[in-house]
């Protein structure tokens, strides 16, 4: 708008100089000049402070001057890059490093390789993502990242720089692990952590991670797809059952298990951890299970959750149908392929009373449902709390209290 009004000025002071003439013309010129070269004036410093804004914004303009600056075309676009560029410097690859076979080669032709006796090199064997959530090098990751026990972890930064991690602390039920980079005096950038209980379906996510192993601080963009997802995960020589998920159709391949899920903001909402065997389905642990892990690290100094101890299933139609029950929820407490105990020895359970075939009905009054399991009540509660059980044994429906024990990493 202002730009016009500056070209109708300006053919105004040329008509009239065209008509008036000489000194006449000079004047009504120059007496329209002077405020538009105010108005120039002003524009220009408009334009240079805009200039200013975008250069100084966080999407940082290319640092050699003779390549060409790329400016994003939209405003999810400046979010995505503003988020990433934010990010990176928090987002580490981890190394699987273990000491392996030497081989020789033998043939010219066919080529085949035997082990050297006795002779063991260290190599890297894999990798996966974590990523900085303090200052002193705390790292977040899965648990099926750092599984060996006999292997060694490097922490592999944006720039290059790679150091030694140990492991601090592995969650007996998720696949979280906490790590710590050892780096004397260095200070870290950490990431901010969300809040995962305000995540919406269809919300933009963006996930970072080490690809295949190979390809160091990976991007992908996508959407939250589900919440409140289950699955059986595989990894790290471990099978186990994941509750609460979040879904997202961003890209999550191996490598990029321990890495986080962003939302616009930067803020991690989630820890990438699987994906299923189809396309664009990966799930992610909500961001405020791995709030509770840190302060229980920070408490106890490792990782530690209230423990019952039975192994159940779930009371579904077959089960009610052969048990002739009238109610259709519960866990069941059964041994089976995983569970070599019903009820394990030693435990508050045991020491309770509760036997094989007992169903738990509720825990202090929350019903146990598909949607509302008994490791997910359970997780709500402190080690050593004293909690109520309503339990159908042999027909008969009866009160329990229970003191819960204390499992640990």
């Amino acid at each position: 708008m202002r730009v016009s009004t500056l070209v109708l000025n300006l053919v105004l002071i040329l008509i009239l100089s065209l008509f008036l003439g000489g000194s006449a013309g000079f004047l009504v010129s120059t007496s329209l000049i002077f405020p538009l070269q105010k108005e120039v004036q002003s524009l220009e410093k408009e334009i240079s402070d805009l200039k200013q804004a975008i250069f100084d914004s966080p999407f940082p303009a290319d640092k050699n001057p003779g390549s060409p600056i790329y400016f994003p075309q939209t405003n999810q676009e400046q979010l995505v890059i503003k988020a990433v560029n934010s990010a990176l410097p928090s987002v580490v690859s981890i190394q699987i490093i273990e000491r392996v076979p030497v081989y020789e080669e033998f043939g010219e032709i066919f080529k085949f390789f035997i082990p050297i006796p006795g002779k063991t090199e260290k190599k890297k064997v894999g990798g996966g993502t974590g990523f900085i959530v303090s200052e002193d090098g705390l790292v977040v990751t899965n648990k099926h990242v750092v599984a060996s026990s006999g292997a060694e972890y490097k922490a592999v930064m944006q720039d290059g720089k790679e150091y030694p991690v140990e492991v601090l602390a592995k969650d007996p039920f998720q696949d979280l692990a906490v790590l710590k980079i050892k780096a004397k005096g260095r200070k870290f950038k950490p990431l901010k952590l969300g809040d995962s209980n305000k995540i919406q379906v269809g919300q933009t996510v963006i996930a970072i991670g080490y690809a295949l192993g190979e390809f160091s601080n990976t991007v992908s963009v996508g959407v939250v797809s589900g919440l409140g997802r289950k699955i059986v995960a595989q990894g790290g020589g471990m099978v186990e059952a994941i509750e609460n998920l979040i879904q997202t159709d961003a890209a999550i391949n191996p490598g990029n298990s321990g890495g986080p899920l962003l939302n616009l903001q930067g803020e991690v909402i989630g820890v990438n951890t699987a994906k299923a065997q189809a396309e664009n389905i990966g799930f992610a642990i909500p961001i405020n299970e791995v709030k509770k892990v840190l302060a229980k690290i920070e408490k106890y100094g490792k990782i530690v959750y209230p423990f019952l101890g039975v192994c159940w299933t779930l009371v579904d139609e077959r089960i009610r149908e052969a048990l002739n029950l009238d109610f259709d929820y519960g866990a069941i407490i059964l041994s089976g392929r995983n569970c070599p105990y019903a009820v394990v020895p030693g435990s508050p359970a045991e020491k309770a009373g509760l036997k094989e075939g007992d169903i738990i009905l509720e825990l202090d009054g929350e019903k146990i449902t598909k949607d509302n399991s008994l490791a997910k009540i359970i997780s709500k509660k402190q080690p050593y709390q004293k909690v109520n059980l309503k339990v159908w044994s042999q027909g008969k429906i009866r009160a329990i209290d229970v003191v819960l024990g204390e499992r640990s990493s």
